[in-house]
């Protein structure tokens, strides 16, 4: 990952400041901030549970006797949060899932930074940072380029009394509707229904959806697994509480919602079937890591003549990754550009 020395260079905090970092926990700036506000406070307004464990081991122990830090998750901000309470805000755009994640983003700022707070966004060119430099005009009425460096640059906006309000009205309703999940208004993309086509579910399957986004498939294994049970788990805290209102809505009483990274709070337990939409870019970079690991790990809690099930772009080689923990692996569906691949033992 890309580390954010020109936050480093151009973020000011005084040492009693009030710093909200949005959804950016993984940025490398968040401990070095932690360390200029020792008498200050530190809020974390992040939606991935792994990037935000790893900034909160950042945190040294000293540093958390003199400065308050705190968890939020980024889509319920509004909901547990006063507004205008905030001297600083910080957003590298590397970190959002999406366009609509950034406007979020902006707004919540609006929302929490007081009369003459600061937001700094960091983000390259190839990355949107000048069309989101545009916006941050448009709600508080200024911005200002303050570094440009190899292809990066930061763009700072001034909280005038005008313009702090903005996300005022928000509090108290479900902010859920104000950030998208990972699939956008709820629709299925074209992987999840190429593996949900086919997908075999028995009726007493016990089942992990690893990455479970909104809940299309979980949902799905439930209907069908009518006298076994299925577990959905997901990194992003948005994405579970948008797979617990499709069960909930759903009337589904055999599937449980979890926020986690994997199967890796679940290695214990044992499971027929075993399925994974994986996410294969991190921070905006492509990878095959998570799907790697993620394969790693249904072969783990997978019991004996268990199934696994992974949809992946056609261009991502996963298949020899899957016969080093498979004892047969298959495509078993397909177009141009996707691919499923069940394995088994």
């Amino acid at each position: 990952m890309p580390h954010s020395s020109l936050f480093d260079k151009t973020v000011q905090l005084a040492i009693d400041d009030r710093l909200l970092v949005l959804n950016s926990a993984a940025d490398a700036f968040v401990p070095v901030a932690a360390q200029r506000i020792p008498a200050g406070e530190l809020a974390l307004a992040e939606d991935n549970i792994a990037a935000l464990h790893n900034a909160q081991k950042a945190l040294r122990k000293d540093q958390l006797k003199t400065l308050r830090a705190r968890h939020v998750p980024f889509h319920e901000y509004t909901l547990h949060e006063a507004p205008a309470t905030m001297h600083v805000a910080l957003m590298n755009i590397l970190y959002q899932p999406g366009n609509a994640w950034m406007r979020y983003g902006l707004q919540l700022a609006a929302y929490a930074l007081k009369p003459g707070g600061r937001l700094y966004v960091l983000g390259a060119k190839d990355r949107g940072i000048l069309s989101l430099a545009k916006q941050m005009h448009t709600l508080f009425g200024n911005v200002e380029t303050l570094e440009i460096s190899k292809g990066e640059r930061v763009v700072c906006s001034h909280v005038s009394s005008t313009t702090r309000g903005t996300m005022e009205d928000a509090r108290g309703k479900d902010a859920i509707h104000g950030v998208p999940t990972l699939f956008a208004e709820g629709k299925l993309d074209e992987g999840t229904r190429l593996l949900l086509e086919a997908l075999e579910v028995r009726a007493t399957d016990v089942a992990l959806d690893m990455g479970c986004g909104a809940g299309f498939i979980g949902a799905h294994i439930a209907r069908h697994a009518t006298r076994g049970q299925v577990t959905m788990v997901d990194a992003s805290l948005a994405a579970v509480a948008a797979a617990r209102r499709m069960i909930e809505q759903n009337g589904l009483t055999n599937a449980q919602v979890l926020p986690g990274d994997g199967a890796q709070e679940l290695l214990e337990q044992r499971f027929d079937l075993v399925v994974t939409n994986p996410p294969f870019h991190v921070g905006g970079i492509q990878t095959t890591k998570i799907a790697g690991r993620f394969i790693r790990e249904a072969a783990k809690v997978l019991r004996p003549r268990g199934r696994f099930y992974l949809v992946a772009n056609r261009f991502l080689k996963y298949e020899p990754l899957m016969r080093e923990c498979f004892e047969t692996v298959e495509e078993v569906a397909g177009n141009t550009r996707f691919k499923v691949l069940r394995g088994t033992n």
